[in-house]
């Protein structure tokens, strides 16, 4: 019997339908060995050797996977591509006391060691160091008997190619999650005390997390520091002479000189320039005709997968993961942690069948479209997101879950997509001339048709876009001017992040990797540093502000955006095994260390305002004050500590009477998560919520009624 261990019971049933009864699939529930919760678990003086236990819940199930590797005659790890998977797989080595000297690595001191890369499958006596590990290996016969295979999808091809061709655990892929893991604990476990000791109670520092607290809370300064500025457009209205339509132009020019946005800062102004036009002669001086072509867009890799996600369905990053997790083990699609645009042969061949049969030759692009990663560090030998079978359409697959399906039509349609042909416009802009009577001043305006002659890509991936027919004009042609009008407008703030865009902004600076995005974005809400206001975007709390403030002035490096994707940079060569992780962590750790040390008899405690409330308390009879604790704000008595009666916050915005007791306010609440509902404000007396805000009639709708 050959024993195969993967991850989750889900992954492993997908993997027993294309096996016969040689292969017995168990999984591992997640990771069987981490750092121990209770203290650092990180030997600094021992040049930071991680000191892994086996948690509590994962015991049971590792004495299982013992048993069932005593009676096979070969361990197969199956567990996920990426480092963590990796790191999976090595850690059931060790949990499961496997033959560890079937591990490889290729750091710059053991590719001198030996001649060639091993496999899993060689019989080999090549001696070798492995980086990062006190211990000198030796690869016996042994390593026969424990292998590792990876795969893009969990196909029936899939899977036999990858057992076909096994190789060893990669260390320096293990190596890089280690030292990601331990960076993130040496942050943690060393900075959260000092937050206490200064701010309050049950904070914690992340070393990625800050970063992503740090880009919300300058974009709020900069919303908070905006200073609105006036400017007018002007819009004129004309008639042809001939077929008597009327066309709209924009002023975009005066005296041949292009106007910018901010030109015209008044109302005097834009009526000025309004007196004199409507003194001018209009007659079309240029029409330029030309096809525009509008590319399809890629294949999804995780970042842009949760962007489009959470723009067209609305799910958060951490939402799109797990469903993405659970479509990949039902072998739907393929790994969905990816920042490659890499697309095999077969699946691009799969595509053009599938778009000849449904919708034609007209739709088959001139040439198979590949596309190149911008990615510096993506790796080319992965796949960007796809489905597994182009053929199963959403109708067609069986899944009951409804998100699933979603997400799944939505990694079906962006395949498809990428490989149609391109959206084909036939745009038409027309310049309109405007001369004073005496001829000293010369306007002119502006308009433009668009309209679509072939969807391509469109036809499954639509997009917004506006299609607009002019009539027909020609060159010289005079317009009748009918009316022309000013319209005021005032500069906007840049938006506040959601959580497409943060995603967006984090890739740019090269902040996190696809695996780490979702877990970010989750523990600054889970930690209440930001919460998501009405529009689903992301506002700092106070206390947000406060740890933010703190770490950029005396912790600049863990926030600084250059140093952060400096330190990806570095992991990524650990996994390329061009560094070692020891090295790496000591450079950080030292200077990081001596700084903490120096700060804390030196900074002074943050005094958190409590604002005070016409809320009276319920049991003693004192006012009510706002306080903070670890999932926000909170009502507090302030006859503390001789009353402890506490009351849930609710935002003082005037939505109406409760619709069920028609006494009490509709206020604004938010779970523990920091996800807003509504609720009446006399609870618990009524017990009124909802997640959908209510509408506020006005009075003459109530009238009405």
């Amino acid at each position: 019997m050959n024993l195969i261990i993967v991850e989750s019971p889900t992954k492993s049933k997908t993997i027993s339908k294309f096996l016969g009864s040689d292969y017995k699939v168990e999984s591992s529930y997640g990771h069987v060995r981490d750092l121990p919760k209770s203290k650092l678990g990180i030997d600094i003086e021992n040049n930071f050797e991680p000191q892994y236990v086996i948690p509590t819940k994962a015991r049971k199930r590792v004495n299982f996977l013992k048993k069932e590797a005593e009676k096979a005659e070969k361990i197969i790890l199956a567990t996920d591509e990426d480092r963590e998977g990796e790191a999976i797989a090595w850690h059931l080595t060790q949990a499961l006391g496997l033959d560890a000297r079937s591990q490889t690595t290729n750091t710059p001191e053991s590719t001198k060691m030996r001649s060639k890369t091993t496999n899993a499958s060689e019989s080999t006596n090549i001696r070798y160091l492995n980086s990062g590990h006190s211990d000198e290996f030796v690869v016996s016969h042994r390593v026969q008997r424990v292998q590792r295979i990876v795969f893009h999808e969990i196909t029936k091809p899939a899977i036999e190619k990858a057992l076909k061709t096994p190789r060893s655990i990669d260390l320096n892929l293990v190596n890089a999650q280690q030292a990601r893991r331990i960076l993130d604990r040496l942050v943690g476990y060393k900075l959260s005390p000092f937050l206490w000791e200064k701010i309050m109670k049950r904070l914690s520092a992340g070393r990625v997390q800050s970063v992503a607290l740090r880009l919300i809370v300058e974009r709020e300064n900069e919303i908070r520091n905006f200073i609105p500025q006036e400017y007018w457009t002007i819009t004129a209205i004309l008639e042809t002479l001939k077929i008597k339509k009327l066309i709209q132009a924009n002023l975009y020019k005066i005296n041949n000189e292009t106007i910018p946005k901010l030109k015209i800062t008044s109302k005097e102004e834009a009526d000025k320039i309004i007196d004199e036009l409507k003194k001018c002669d209009y007659k079309v001086s240029k029409i330029e005709k030309k096809e525009i072509k509008k590319n399809p867009p890629p294949p999804f890799t995780t970042s842009t997968l949760q962007q489009a996600a959470n723009n067209r369905l609305g799910y958060s990053a951490k939402q799109t993961m797990r469903l993405a997790q659970n479509l990949y083990e039902k072998g739907l699609i393929t790994y969905m942690r990816t920042d490659s645009l890499n697309l095999s042969k077969e699946s691009v061949m799969a595509a053009k069948e599938w778009i000849e049969k449904n919708f034609g030759k007209n739709y088959i692009s001139q040439a198979p479209r590949f596309f190149k990663t911008k990615s510096r560090l993506a790796q080319e030998a992965h796949e960007a997101i796809r489905p597994t079978n182009v053929n199963l359409t959403v109708k067609e697959i069986k899944i009951e879950n409804s998100s699933e399906k979603k997400l799944y039509d939505l990694i079906w349609r962006r395949f498809i997509a990428s490989q149609l042909p391109q959206a084909i416009f036939d745009s038409t802009k027309v310049e309109i001339e405007a001369t004073n009577k005496l001829k000293t001043k010369n306007y002119k305006l502006q308009t433009s048709g668009n309209i679509l002659r072939f969807d391509g890509f469109l036809k499954i991936w639509p997009q917004k876009f506006e299609e607009k027919e002019l009539p027909e004009l020609e060159e010289n042609e005079s317009l009748k001017l009918v009316e022309v009008k000013p319209f005021q407008h005032f500069t906007e703030p840049p938006p506040r992040y959601n959580e497409a865009s943060l995603v967006k902004i984090l890739e740019k600076y090269g902040i996190g990797r696809p695996s780490t995005y979702a877990p970010i974005i989750s523990v600054i809400q889970e930690r209440n540093y930001v919460v998501k206001n009405e529009n689903k975007q992301f506002v700092p709390t106070e206390i947000g502000e406060e740890v933010n403030k703190l770490l950029v002035k005396h912790f600049p490096e863990i926030v600084d955006v250059g140093f952060t994707a400096k330190m990806e940079e570095k992991l990524d060569e650990i996994a390329e095994g061009k560094i070692d992780w020891r090295k790496v962590i000591k450079e950080f750790y030292e200077p990081f260390i001596k700084n903490l040390e120096a700060k804390i008899n030196v900074v002074e405690k943050v005094k958190l305002t409590e604002e005070k409330t016409n809320e009276i308390c319920d049991v003693c009879g004192k006012p009510m004050v706002v306080k903070y604790g670890r999932f926000g704000k909170f009502l507090a008595c302030s006859g503390f500590p001789e009353c402890k009666n506490t009351k849930p916050y609710s935002d003082s915005i005037d939505l109406g009477l409760c619709p069920k007791c028609k006494e009490g306010k509709v206020v604004i609440r938010r779970t523990k998560k920091g996800r807003i509902f509504y609720g009446c404000s006399k609870w618990p007396e009524c017990d009124f919520s909802s997640w959908k805000k209510p509408e506020i009639k006005t009075e003459k709708q109530k009238a009405e009624e």
